[in-house]
């Protein structure tokens, strides 16, 4: 039977005296990453076999053999490797498409400010269209907060001066 790369890779963190943990600490990737490698679920790309043939100060060739699958397979994954940043950006500028937006809702929940009763729900639906990804997220929930607060008392004192004894005196000036 013909020994795969995860466990010469197994074999050879063993006899190097290091965990997964450790090692994958070390490299600066996750364990789970690792345990995919050593459960042959996964392949790491040429630099992270390079660097693990340095840990554990064998050569890459002992690592590999000569098991052409495996190189084939390390090459598939190198060029993966090569096309995931292309689609990421792709993925990242669709993201932060809403920064215009965010500055939109934080006029908006403040414009609402000014009349007292539309200060108290405009800014739950700025709230509620908000998303994580504008760029003054946290921002316009600080904002609606105090534009609803100003409101609720800004309302308050318009339905206590119509609609109750006013508590207001106008004193005539001669």
């Amino acid at each position: 039977m013909q020994e795969t790369l995860g466990a010469r890779l197994r074999e050879a963190r063993k006899s190097s005296g290091l965990s997964q943990n450790d090692a994958a600490t070390i490299m600066h990737i996750s364990r789970q990453s690792f345990s995919k490698w050593e459960n042959d679920r996964g392949y790491p790309d040429i630099d992270n076999l390079v660097f693990l043939s340095q840990l554990y100060d064998v050569s890459v060739d002992s690592l590999l053999k000569d098991n052409d699958e495996m190189k084939a397979k390390i090459g598939v994954n190198n060029i993966e490797i090569h096309e995931k940043p292309k689609q990421l950006k792709k993925v990242n500028r669709n993201l932060f498409q809403n920064r215009d937006e965010g500055l939109i809702l934080v006029m908006l929940a403040l414009i609402s400010a000014i009349v007292p009763p539309v200060g108290i729900l405009l800014p739950v639906y700025v709230m509620w269209r908000n998303s994580r990804y504008n760029s003054l997220y946290k921002t316009i929930y600080l904002v609606c907060a105090v534009v609803i607060l100003i409101s609720l008392w800004g309302t308050g004192i318009i339905v206590s001066d119509n609609f109750f004894a006013p508590q207001t005196h106008v004193y005539r000036v001669n």
